[in-house]
């Protein structure tokens, strides 16, 4: 699973989303959950699918979900921070920053 935290208000969360949403058709049929969480406010979050949607769930994490990030291994809160989990629950890599074309091929081979 990949679990991407991000806010609508963060230039390189919304740059890299484009990126995470073609991993994502490209790898669900192989079993790979990908799950985005906004650490926004939900009119925001709504309003910005709409313009841009993306094929993967999108939950909405508030500012709970800098907590989440940090039990993860997000200790500053920055964004975007990228998990990926195995199946078992362990964490398998932690990316802060965007996401690169190279960090998703190299994640799609665990699979």
């Amino acid at each position: 699973m990949l679990i991407n935290f991000w806010a609508t208000w963060c230039p390189p969360c919304v740059e890299e989303l484009p990126l995470i949403d073609g991993f994502y058709r490209q790898n669900s049929s192989k079993s790979w959950q990908v799950l985005g969480l906004a650490i926004d406010q939900p009119s925001s979050v709504r309003s910005f699918l709409q313009k841009t949607p993306v094929t993967f769930p999108i939950a909405l994490a508030g500012l709970g979900g800098t907590e989440l990030g940090k039990s993860l291994g997000n200790l500053t809160g920055g964004l975007p921070f990228t998990v990926l989990v195995s199946a078992s629950g362990a964490v398998l890599h932690r990316r802060m920053g965007r996401v690169s074309p190279a960090d998703l091929q190299q994640w799609a081979a665990l699979s």
